[in-house]
């Protein structure tokens, strides 16, 4: 299967903003309006710590020049994985856009507050999901899970406020390169990456596509 990729578009040097966050909003905004389905899904990678990488998708929670921050069972693989070897790629895989965005860096969890604020704007029922879910352990089938969910949805009957998990909360992704990437004709794609180097600041790079 192939899919040639647009002539007329292209992403040159002068195309882009000063800072990968103020791009990325260029971008984001561009998703949203395209009409793409949940635009901040996001593949993230992480790896233990021999090294074995796992990937999945996730959504995107929010975004500063800090990072990209999502959340997640602490617990789980991905959770486990980020705390033992505390790197991680994202992908945004905005196809139907003929775009990508390729993020790497340090993972680092939110503070506790702001993971809090956050679970409290859930809906209820991903609240009892955050409780009742094992995440990334083997479960003897799907009655086992909705037991566990009807269990927490006893125990916090009487509460109109579900407490925040302990093993549950934020992670953020500290960028050290952000790549926008642009399909082109030919496979001849437009990569270009900002890189944040060592002694402070950020240069940017076009990579070979």
């Amino acid at each position: 299967m192939r899919n040639e990729y647009a002539a007329d578009l292209g992403l040159t040097e002068a195309d882009l903003a000063s800072d990968w966050h103020t791009q990325f909003d260029s971008w984001f905004a561009d998703a949203v309006a395209f009409g793409l389905p949940e635009p901040n899904a996001m593949v993230v990678g992480t790896a233990d710590s021999a090294g074995r990488p796992s990937g999945r998708t996730v959504l995107l929670k929010g975004y500063d020049p800090e990072g990209f921050v999502f959340f997640t069972n602490h617990l789980s693989r991905k959770g486990v994985e980020a705390t033992a070897n505390p790197y991680a790629s994202l992908v945004f895989p905005w196809f139907p856009m003929q775009r990508q965005v390729v993020v790497a860096g340090r993972v680092e969890h939110v503070d506790r507050a702001t993971s809090e604020a956050y679970f409290a704007s859930r809906p209820r029922g991903s609240q009892l999901g955050a409780w009742a879910s094992p995440q990334s352990q083997v479960v003897s089938g799907r009655a086992a899970l909705e037991q566990r969910y009807q269990e927490a949805a006893e125990r916090f009957a009487d509460q109109a406020e579900i407490p925040t998990p302990s093993h549950w909360g934020g992670l953020r992704v500290q960028p050290e390169s952000v790549e926008f990437w642009q399909g082109r004709a030919g496979r001849l794609h437009d990569r270009l990456r900002f890189r944040r180097l060592d002694e402070g600041g950020w240069i940017v790079e076009r990579l070979a596509p």
